[in-house]
């Protein structure tokens, strides 16, 4: 989710479901500890609980990133062994872990000895050649062996070479069963699974069939209100359900405060581009976000005349 869920996307997602654990995209921890980028670190005390998500491969640098980010306030710092992007595998770093175990045991083992917050894995079920039911159990053996207690897996080999980082979300097939035996196999691992989930109720059968957890990235982006304005009820069992309308006009204050300090109202709006996907009037509403937040004029009222959209679409029709 590299330049998608920064901390914009993550306070409109907040502001739908106080339960969901939201996630950074992924931070390098050499931006972090030699290029001194600590802005990337910035978040509002609202999206609470959130986790940093760090690349990297370095122990002694991951650490010193973890320990960056615990100070920053993040509730988990998570390890991504998963990104198979081109830029991710040049710098050692992302999937191209999968293949080096030991190693990322030894990132785990160092990152928990720099912070007294969780410390979690998201990880593949194998890259290339590799015979995920052979490599995924070893390969959480070696973390579970280092102390991790948490895992995210995304239940697709990546294809380092030959598939595109796009294409690596869709190709490869999906093997949920070999996540849930590693379930079995691991029963006091904390296990939740990635990859292709794109309702609640999928993300329900998972939950009810012994699974921990479940990250939902691009279809919570594409179509956050279907996917978070109810989760709360539906998953957490407790809060009211959210009406879309009224999480994007809770927005403005946050919009507003975000001109105030310099900021353009695209860098907030792009996100909100989905909140009423499917709806009538969606179009309309994405058509005059998208044509107009790029104005360095365009501020909330923008927003509130998109809004008219929703409210009327027959007026908008055509």
């Amino acid at each position: 989710m590299m330049d998608w869920t920064d901390r914009h996307c993550r306070y409109l997602h907040r502001l739908l479901s106080r339960e969901a654990l939201l996630y950074t995209e992924m931070i390098t921890a050499p931006a972090l500890v030699r290029g001194g980028a600590l802005h990337l670190l910035d978040f509002n005390k609202e999206e609470h609980p959130v986790a940093l998500q760090l690349g990297g491969s370095n122990p002694r640098e991951l650490a010193s990133a973890a320990r960056l980010g615990a100070t920053a306030g993040y509730d988990e710092i998570n390890l991504n062994v998963g990104c198979p992007s081109d830029r991710v595998q040049s710098g050692t770093f992302g999937a191209v872990l999968m293949r080096q175990p030991a190693l990322v045991a030894d990132c785990v083992k160092a990152m928990q000895n720099a912070v007294d917050v969780p410390v979690t894995v998201k990880c593949r079920i194998g890259v290339d050649e590799q015979v995920p039911e052979t490599v995924l159990p070893e390969f959480l053996a070696q973390i579970v062996g280092a102390g991790c207690e948490r895992v995210i897996i995304h239940a697709r080999k990546a294809w380092l070479h030959g598939l595109s980082p796009k294409e690596n979300r869709d190709v490869p097939p999906l093997n949920y069963d070999l996540v849930r035996a590693m379930k079995e196999l691991f029963p006091n691992l904390h296990i939740s699974i990635n990859g292709g989930i794109s309702s609640l109720d999928q993300a329900a059968q998972f939950l009810d069939g012994g699974l921990d957890g479940v990250m939902i990235g691009r279809a919570a982006y594409h179509q956050p209100a279907d996917l978070l304005a109810t989760a709360d009820r539906r998953i957490f069992g407790h809060g009211p359900d959210k009406l879309a309308e009224d999480v994007a006009r809770a927005m403005l204050p946050y919009i507003e405060a975000h001109l105030v300090a310099g900021g353009r109202l695209h860098q907030i709006t792009r996100h909100m581009l989905g909140l009423f996907a499917g709806r009538p009037g969606a179009r309309a509403w994405r058509r005059m976000l998208s044509e107009g937040a790029a104005s360095r004029a365009a501020g909330p009222e923008l927003v509130e005349a998109a809004l008219v959209m929703i409210a009327h679409p027959e007026r908008h029709a055509g």
